[in-house]
């Protein structure tokens, strides 16, 4: 999932100019949504509460965060407020070596992908929001932009390697030291409500889910349906790998998980100006393109027509790049409009973002998210019987 966006927003995966044209883009939709738009609540799964990863391209720490609080909560646990930059700096080690062995051929940047904080649970362990906040560079919100460009010239030093002798090891010694710098040194024992921890202690005895049972699922056309596939975006670092199924069966799995209490961890697209902060709509309005401004800027007062999304069309927009790993966030319920629309209920991590129906969330229409999904992870007992045949 992709890197950050603004000071107040921050969230996405690309360059800085990048995050910046996806910002302005979704604040171009910018409207004064009058009372055309009336939903009735169909599902509301328990989330805690919007956190906002501000100048971070840390999206998909904060969503799949998240998504283990509610977990947890599903689980009938006290959700625990828990560290994504924990995650953040795990993964970054982790990276960094595999950047290197890869001789700079990986993409080494602040984005990431939804199962890496499984991966960092299952290999490192968790750690509390209040033992570990990642702002050892004195601010209160999340700043990366200068921690990545630092980052990524030790390793390309390193890459380029000028010694003789070859390259050394003490380059993950400095590597570490530079993380400890920004967010804090490695808490490798803590003490938490009276207790003592090590973060290994504290995912197994707190937070008590198993990351193996968790799987993510996808929907292309260039990979053999019901197969095993690695998603190609270029966050995918760990080359982690998907269950390719049907559109419509991704999207049973998206209705199956949340109609049996559990929320879904959603990688999408946010560009194309249907992503509406203000407004907490995001839409695939049908004939969009050969919209005037004006009749683009009605279709976030009233309900209007969705596009028709089929997986051809789907597959030609992440194809042709229009449908890119933007952002990630979490799935929590489903709505329904006054003409028995769909529309999904979307935690978001900008902050307690106002707009005219769910501060810190956006309502996404059935074909938004059709159209737009780079992938979902869920529960494997949250699965459709079809996929649950698949991973067993």
């Amino acid at each position: 999932m992709k890197y950050a966006i603004l000071p107040l927003i921050g969230a996405l995966s690309l360059s800085a100019f990048g995050q910046d044209n996806l910002v302005n883009q979704a604040n171009a939709n910018a409207t004064e949504a009058g009372p055309g738009y009336q939903f009735e609540t169909l599902i509301d799964l328990e989330a805690t509460p919007v956190k906002n990863q501000y100048s971070s391209g840390t999206c998909w720490s904060y969503a799949t965060s998240s998504f283990v609080e509610s977990e947890m909560i599903r689980m009938g646990k006290d959700p625990i407020d828990l560290s994504e930059m924990f995650t953040v700096r795990q993964v970054y080690i982790d990276k960094a070596d595999k950047y290197v062995r890869l001789h700079g051929f990986l993409n080494f940047a602040q984005g990431g992908a939804l199962p890496d904080v499984m991966y960092v649970i299952k290999h490192y362990g968790a750690v509390p929001e209040e033992v570990y906040r990642g702002l050892n560079y004195g601010t209160e919100m999340n700043e990366h932009g200068e921690l990545e460009a630092a980052l990524k010239g030790i390793l390309d030093a390193v890459i380029e390697n000028k010694n003789r002798s070859g390259i050394t090891p003490a380059w993950k010694i400095g590597f570490d030291a530079y993380l400890s710098a920004y967010l804090g040194e490695y808490p490798a024992e803590f003490e938490y409500n009276g207790k003592k921890y090590t973060p290994r202690s504290f995912a197994d005895d707190v937070v008590g889910i198993d990351p193996d049972e968790y799987i993510q699922l996808t929907s292309w056309t260039h990979n053999p349906y019901d197969t095993e596939v690695q998603i190609q975006v270029q966050d995918n670092w760990t080359w982690g790998s998907s269950i390719n199924v049907e559109l419509d069966e991704m999207m049973k799995n998206i209705d199956h998980a949340l109609e049996e209490g559990y929320t879904v961890a959603w990688a999408a697209d946010i560009e194309r100006g249907w992503f509406s902060l203000p407004t907490g709509l995001a839409l695939a309005p049908a004939g969009w393109d050969d919209m005037e401004s004006a009749e683009k800027t009605a279709c976030f007062e009233a309900p209007v027509a969705q596009m028709e999304v089929t997986p051809e069309i789907r597959q030609a927009s992440y194809d042709n790049y229009e449908t890119t790993d933007d952002h990630a966030m979490q799935i929590t319920g489903k709505v329904k409009d006054q003409n028995g629309n769909i529309y999904y209920i979307v935690k978001n991590s900008w902050g307690d973002r106002e707009n005219d129906f769910r501060t810190g969330y956006i309502y996404a229409s059935e074909a938004y998210v059709r159209m737009k999904t780079i992938s979902v992870m869920m529960h494997e007992d949250a699965l459709t019987s079809h996929v649950e045949d698949l991973v067993d």
